[in-house]
């Protein structure tokens, strides 16, 4: 049972998924890539060959002959490279494309989109010579050592298969030589590319498997890892708290400060407390200059009652202004009656003279 913090027994989080990929850190065979690369070579050759002989025996034929003997000891060679170029280029252009197509293909199929210059940063710690022996004699470095010998033994078997079973035509072909002698020896390195490529492709896949397996493995995390992942995301809970203890004794500096300049705070009537205030001459219309709930509503009536401020019970209005009206905001119209009528009430008490005036009807 693995308990030591120690023990990398965790599976990565999404961060520091993100952060391995950001750094070049993926699963990736080449040999996948280099399986892909001759299967779409070997396909292209075959599809496009054809065309590609064709194209190529014409510009020989239009290049190497010519009606003038004595013109063809003067020809501007300068002039001549790049139009052979653009020849060639133009007849094996499809072939290349489908190459070029099966590198990306395999490419983005394993990796997706990715472009990032980590992987290109020196780390010194790689001249380190016991860290070159330790990933030389490493399970990585043995897996893929085995498998290169695979490789080189499958290689041998199919080349020597292939040939085998066309000893004879390729004998004959050697005898007859001429065009027949390459077409032999085309379709036998065909024969032996296919099969090639379509087992360097079994063992290329096995290859990406080992690598995603190794890759998972290498990221995987300890325990204390983890907690510090979700500290950096989510905050330190110490700092979050010191963070509410500020907070906290902020909002009760400003209700020591709002509280007792308030007209009449509406309860609900323990747990809500909506402190209000208004003048007439300076405001449009009542506005909440404090708020609280559970123990800032306690303080909001203790400091009221310390100050003679009056506490009216409504607790359908306390409920409604506690979720709608932020503290320093008028209060809504559809509240005036309530509050006026809570106002006048207030006023009546306190022998003021004054009268809270309507605000006026939004238009």
């Amino acid at each position: 049972m693995a308990s030591d913090a120690g023990d990398k027994t965790e599976a990565p989080t999404p961060r520091r998924r993100t952060e391995a990929r950001e750094q070049g850190q993926i699963a990736r065979s080449t040999d996948l890539s280099s399986a892909l690369l001759l299967l779409g070579a070997m396909l292209s050759l075959s599809w496009f060959g054809p065309h590609l002989m064709a194209s190529l025996m014409r510009s020989m034929r239009d290049y190497l002959t010519t009606a003038d003997p004595v013109a063809a000891g003067h020809v501007d060679v300068g002039s001549l490279v790049p139009s052979v170029a653009r020849s060639v280029l133009m007849a094996a252009g499809p072939v290349l494309f489908a190459v070029m197509l099966a590198g990306m293909l395999s490419n983005f199929a394993q990796v997706g989109f990715l472009f990032t210059t980590r992987p290109l940063e020196p780390k010194w710690e790689r001249l380190n010579p016991i860290n070159g022996i330790k990933r030389l004699f490493s399970a990585r470095t043995v897996v893929q050592l085995l498998m290169n010998l695979l490789k080189l033994v499958m290689v041998g078997l199919v080349a020597y298969d292939a040939i085998r079973k066309r000893e004879d035509e390729i004998l004959l072909a050697i005898a007859i030589g001429g065009w027949h002698q390459v077409a032999v020896l085309a379709k036998v390195l065909y024969a032996i590319g296919m099969r090639l490529g379509a087992i360097l492709l079994l063992l290329a896949l096995l290859d990406y498997a080992w690598q995603r397996y190794k890759h998972e493995r290498d990221l995987r995390m300890t325990k204390e890892e983890v907690k510090e992942e979700l500290r950096r995301m989510e905050g330190d809970p110490i700092v979050k708290q010191r963070r509410r203890r500020m907070q906290f004794a902020a909002a009760i500096q400003r209700i020591k400060k709002a509280v007792p300049k308030a007209d009449v705070v509406v309860t609900n009537p323990t747990e809500l407390a909506i402190a209000i205030k208004y003048e007439a001459e300076k405001m449009r219309a009542p506005t909440v200059v404090a708020k609280g709930q559970g123990y800032l509503a306690q303080k909001i009536r203790e400091i009221a009652v310390a100050h003679g401020i009056p506490i009216v019970e409504r607790k359908p209005l306390a409920q409604a202004l506690y979720k709608t009206v932020e503290v320093g905001q008028e209060i809504p119209e559809k509240f005036y009656q309530a509050v006026a009528e809570i106002l006048a009430y207030v006023y009546e008490l306190s022998g003021k003279a004054r009268r809270p005036r309507r605000a006026p009807a939004a238009a």
